[in-house]
């Protein structure tokens, strides 16, 4: 029996310069606008009134940030209709070195926008971020899942999660007003994001292609394997060249699957129902909606706002610190495990929460239970809810249709994404104990179809996983077949 595959230095430095020269850019700017917002419509205003001599009227000016805000996601959902073709054509690493492009021209023009009195700079800029935000989402985790061994497969992945979480805190910790949350400091704050793009730039073209899209969809066996061996730092690779020789003749019936074939296949059908089920679970139990939630109860309990802040970003910290032991256990306890560990426990937090709250109105002390039980949630979610859906995504398609199954994925979050965002812009959200309940049902739901429909992947080849989710659906038929007589 061959020797499992380690982890390498080569593999641990492509993951890492991949991931913080991409997801960290995600993480950053999905929260880069919360804290400095007023400061910037301040701007807004002081533009407009610069230019026209009378102050904006409150409905432009809500109108603009709206723009400003809502531009990520709709930019997100443009990077991903492009990521499949891109990613198919012009290979996993090359999109990813052509996509830190539109990081930096955004963060360039986020630094002019103040100096040149141009909020339109701003608004455009989130446009672009968002639109390499999207080919990111998609590109990142795919990448790292076909540069590394099956051993090993879901740490990796994750990993492109961790520093998705990390972005976020970085951007927290900057918006500080003792950092760059000032009126000198926004346009800077912003254009952070630029540093990790130039990172990847320069880094980024010394690691080799996905050795599965260099033989697979290119044909190109010896590129594949020169690949391989850079990765594996060994020369002998053959045993990996025969599985990737395997999963090309096993998916030859499905080669070069369009997202109308993909999602019009029968056998492919209940895979994609998965990602999508698992998608909305892990979205619209997320973790930016209940740190929104959770900066509400902490000024209900009388903590002065600049101190909300630093507790938001402790909450991040202790989500970084859960993400990094799940990149270390995916792989051993598995991802299955992980998924309903994680909403199990969202589950019960949102059952706690909304006691808590109840009686928080007439027991002033319950306040500390309402915010451990927060905390408690966020724990919960960085187990499985946050970093598995790619992991599953990656693995439960084969290559040549693995980039329309990410397009379908990444659809379902940037369209919640932007609804969830046009939501608190314009409704003011009045937390009652029972506003949980409904992230209550969204965690059950997600559970229960996991438990029934979703088998474990850990330390299996594709073509492994693909005749498992076969035999799992073959005996779940016949187990219909046999209930209905």
């Amino acid at each position: 029996m061959p020797k499992e595959p380690e982890l390498t230095k080569t593999l641990t430095q492509v993951t890492l310069v991949s991931a913080f020269g991409s997801s960290f850019q995600y993480g950053y700017n999905l929260v880069v606008l919360n804290y400095p917002a007023q400061l910037m419509q301040d701007f807004y205003n002081q533009t407009y009134r610069k230019r026209n001599n009378l102050s904006m009227d409150t409905g432009l000016l809500m109108f603009l940030w709206g723009l400003t805000v809502t531009f990520f996601p709709v930019g997100g959902l443009v990077g991903t209709l492009l990521a499949r073709t891109l990613a198919d054509h012009c290979g996993r690493k090359h999109i990813l070195l052509v996509n830190n492009f539109f990081s930096v021209v955004a963060a360039v023009l986020f630094c002019c926008s103040k100096a040149t009195h141009c909020y339109e700079l701003v608004i455009f800029s989130r446009l672009v971020i968002g639109i390499s935000a999207g080919i990111a989402c998609s590109v990142v985790p795919m990448y790292l899942g076909e540069i590394s061994p099956h051993n090993l497969r879901g740490g990796v992945i994750v990993v492109s999660h961790f520093f998705i979480t990390f972005g976020i805190l970085v951007a927290q910790a900057l918006s500080l007003h003792v950092v760059l949350g000032t009126r000198r400091g926004w346009p800077m704050l912003l254009s952070v994001t630029g540093i990790p793009a130039l990172f990847q730039i320069f880094l980024l073209p010394h690691f080799p292609e996905s050795p599965r899209y260099l033989l697979i969809q290119k044909g190109n066996e010896e590129e594949a394997r020169k690949a391989l061996q850079k990765l594996r730092q060994r020369d002998e690779v053959e045993d990996e060249i025969v599985e990737l020789r395997m999963e090309d003749n096993f998916e030859k019936p499905e080669k070069q699957m369009s997202v109308c074939k993909l999602v019009l296949c029968r056998s492919q059908q209940w895979q994609i129902l998965s990602i999508v089920v698992m998608t909305l679970g892990q979205h619209l139990s997320d973790l930016n909606t209940i740190r929104y939630y959770a900066e509400v109860i902490y000024l209900s309990t009388g903590v002065q706002e600049d101190y909300v802040r630093y507790i938001t970003v402790m909450i991040s910290a202790t989500a970084i610190f859960i993400t990094t032991i799940t990149v270390f256990v995916v792989d051993s306890s598995g991802r299955r495990v992980l998924l309903l560990t994680g909403f199990g426990i969202c589950s019960i937090s949102c059952i706690l929460l909304a006691m808590a709250l109840e009686l928080q109105s007439t027991i002033p002390w319950m306040c500390y239970f309402s915010t451990a039980f927060v905390i408690l949630y966020v724990i919960g979610h960085s187990v499985g809810p946050s970093p598995i859906p790619r992991v599953m995504v990656t693995e439960m398609f084969l290559q040549s249709s693995r980039a329309s199954a990410f397009m379908i994925g990444e659809i379902v979050h940037w369209v919640i994404h932007f609804f969830l965002d046009m939501l608190f812009l314009h409704i003011t959200v009045d937390i009652r104990p029972y506003s949980f309940l409904v992230i209550l049902f969204v965690c059950t739901a997600t559970y229960a179809y996991i438990y029934r429909m979703v088998p474990e992947t850990k330390k299996k080849t594709f073509v492994e996983i693909r005749k498992l989710m076969e035999d799992h659906m073959a005996r779940r038929s016949l187990g219909k077949m046999q209930r209905g007589k």
